[in-house]
């Protein structure tokens, strides 16, 4: 499906969501050396409750660009979105051909108490599918309501490492990290980060891009 560009951003609907990938500003526009990234997640990625420029694709772009490299950063986030649907979207995500494809998944697993073992299925399922499709794949972590008992929170945060090494891709192990629990990197549902909370997650996210990002931009040449 091919994208529409709005107020340069590019809006594509399918069945039951709508996928907003964000363009480059007009100065910058994507060329054939640009390296796309797509955030595969949930609300947590997606800038639930923010303006589209305060929200993770489009601060985490900003500071990309800001560090010299060129690259366009797809939201495919779904608020609400679980493993098992990012797995049921991931090749329409895929036929946006993103060079690098960051899986931000299991946020909803945990709060739900699905089995770890099925989130673990179905986030393999996804990294195969990247890999398939000769994309770049990139893992951030998620960690488990505490209150779900340490048998489910040691299965839950474990298996992120345990996809990593199994697929020998890269990890960031919290995707909440130095956001979570902290009142004022929250809004008031104290669940997901305001804008001062994404830039925190940008501060820690985009330097661990950053080899990826020349890795991807090497094999175009």
């Amino acid at each position: 499906m091919p994208l529409r560009y709005v107020d340069r951003r590019a809006v594509v609907k399918g069945p039951a969501l709508a996928l907003a990938a964000l363009a480059l500003p007009a100065a910058v526009r994507a060329g054939p050396r640009t390296v796309r990234i797509a955030l595969l997640g949930d609300s947590l990625s997606s800038g639930y409750g923010l303006l589209r420029p305060e929200g993770l694709p489009a601060r985490l772009q900003d500071a990309l660009l800001a560090a010299g490299f060129d690259v366009e950063v797809l939201d495919a986030g779904v608020a609400g979105d679980t493993t098992a649907g990012g797995l049921s979207r991931v090749d329409w995500v895929l036929s946006e051909a993103p060079d690098i494809v960051v899986v931000a998944l299991g946020a909803n697993d945990g709060l739900r108490g699905i089995d770890p073992e099925a989130s673990y299925a179905n986030l393999d399922a996804i990294l195969n599918r990247i890999k398939e499709k000769g994309a770049i794949p990139y893992l951030a972590g998620m960690k488990a309501p505490r209150n779900l008992g340490d048998a489910y929170v040691a299965a839950f945060d474990g298996m992120y490492a345990r996809l990593a090494e199994a697929h020998r891709i890269g990890l960031y192990p919290f995707l909440l990290e130095g956001v979570a629990l902290v009142p004022d990197l929250n809004q008031a549902d104290g669940i997901h980060p305001n804008a001062k909370g994404v830039d925190v997650m940008v501060q820690g996210l985009a330097p661990a891009l950053e080899p990826l990002i020349r890795r991807a931009a090497d094999a175009k040449g």
